[in-house]
């Protein structure tokens, strides 16, 4: 099979970030890997391959070469996506006909492009049980509902710029006077309604991923921003062997609303796990700085591509293509500088890699990401990268089909490397 269709199975199986986790865990599970839990002990056997989730919704993977290893090898994607979050008690009665849920804006959407497409949803319910509370993962895998646009004959300016209320305008049709979504819920996830105390359930657009083009070299689907990065992750953290580093694959949760989570990256999760490495390994406090010192990490998130009918969006000199390979993202708002682009840039040499420049155009900042919020807890040499596409934000996004293989062998590469710099800036690469 295909990177392409892998890459579709992958985003059809996590509609959620929890089911993002719930996939890499069957994934590494089915590698032999093991699974550690933060609230007990870790014990670490060389040669060995080990993860931990935090809150069902992000989950770091490591593999341990030996006691005495050099550094940390890190790539860091994000499992999350725009969407719209169903409240609690959503049912909206409307004219004894019809039932419309309450929903919320999750991250930075285009909200009309999410009109007139059908929605399911997915997510966890936390369930009463005798000895306390467990949490269920939910999916209602069939076209349950959709946002009715407002028909041109009923908004003649529609083609001049509308803009959407997202307590009114955007709330999904559910079902007749009714309707019970709850329950529906519930029913999928084999609980009783009655025993659901709390959920975090969210719409999804549950179209697959296809390849278009003359030469069939594009594809589109749900949520590439950023599980194409999270896939493209894993895969190659799977395939990489490196005798002396500490191999690691981060996957966070929400970072489109900020990372500000316990979750996120903006947290203490990463620096957690590294120092807990090093405590496993017996390392003392000078020795756990130095091999962090010796670290890199890739940040890894989308990039936007020069778009054809919209090209005098882009910086006037640094574009990246579909197809172009692996974009080196440079803005006041990265964490990448000369240096991480440099040493990155000489690895994908190696490989034989395509990389592109990325920068925003001036008057037009982008958005954040995860390097430099991970760098406020734990300080490590870091290049932001992500492939090129368009539509970003859309819930059906469009980008190059070569450029999948070109991250899988980028970080497939970066992952075998050894990075050592001496004090006349000299970076070599092993």
């Amino acid at each position: 099979m295909s990177y392409t269709e892998k890459l579709f199975d992958f985003i059809e199986s996590s509609p959620t970030a929890c089911h993002t986790v719930e996939t890499l865990r069957e994934i590494l599970l089915g590698a032999g890997f093991t699974e550690l839990y933060e609230q007990q002990s870790w014990e670490l056997e060389p040669g060995n391959g080990y993860f931990t989730a935090r809150s069902m919704t992000s989950l770091i993977a490591f593999r341990y070469p030996k006691k005495g290893f050099h550094a940390f090898s890190i790539v860091a994607p994000h499992g999350d996506a725009p969407c719209f979050k169903i409240k609690e008690s959503p049912e909206i009665r409307v004219d004894g006909r019809y039932t419309k849920l309450n929903t919320e804006v999750y991250g930075g959407m285009q909200l009309g492009l999410w009109t007139d497409r059908p929605l399911s949803a997915a997510g966890r319910l936390l369930v009463r049980t005798e000895r306390g509370v467990r949490a269920v993962l939910c999916d209602l895998k069939r076209d349950l509902f959709l946002i009715p646009g407002l028909a041109i004959h009923m908004n003649r300016e529609v083609n001049s710029g509308v803009k959407l209320d997202p307590q009114k305008d955007t709330l999904p049709l559910l079902g007749g006077e009714e309707a019970d979504f709850l329950r529906l819920a519930a029913e999928s996830a084999g609980v009783r309604k009655e025993d659901v105390l709390s959920y975090d359930l969210y719409a999804y657009n549950r179209a697959r991923g296809t390849v278009f083009g003359e030469k069939e070299e594009f594809i589109a689907a749900p949520k590439l921003d950023d599980l194409e990065c999270a896939f493209s992750a894993v895969t190659a953290f799977l395939k990489a062997e490196n005798p002396e580093n500490v191999t690691v694959c981060a996957v966070f949760d929400n970072e489109e609303i900020g990372s500000m989570t316990r979750q996120g990256a903006d947290s203490s999760f990463l620096s957690d796990v590294l120092a807990r490495v090093c405590h496993a390994s017996g390392l003392s406090e000078e020795e756990k700085l130095r091999a962090v010192a010796g670290s890199f990490l890739l940040s890894a998130d989308n990039a936007h591509a020069v778009h054809p009918n919209y090209a005098d969006k882009s910086d006037p000199t640094n574009r990246c293509y579909l197809n172009g390979g692996v974009a080196v993202k440079h803005s006041t708002r990265y964490a990448t500088d000369a240096v991480t682009a440099a040493v990155f840039q000489r690895i994908c040499e190696k490989a034989e890699v395509p990389t592109q420049t990325y920068f925003n155009r001036s008057d037009l900042p982008g958005g954040s990401t995860l390097g430099n919020l991970s760098n406020t807890h734990v300080s490590l040499p870091t290049v932001d990268i992500g492939l090129p596409q368009l539509s970003m934000h859309s819930p059906y996004e469009t980008a190059g089909r070569l450029d999948v293989e070109y991250m899988v062998r980028a970080m497939s590469a970066f992952y075998s490397s050894v990075i050592s710099c001496d004090r006349n800036n000299f970076f070599e690469i092993c």
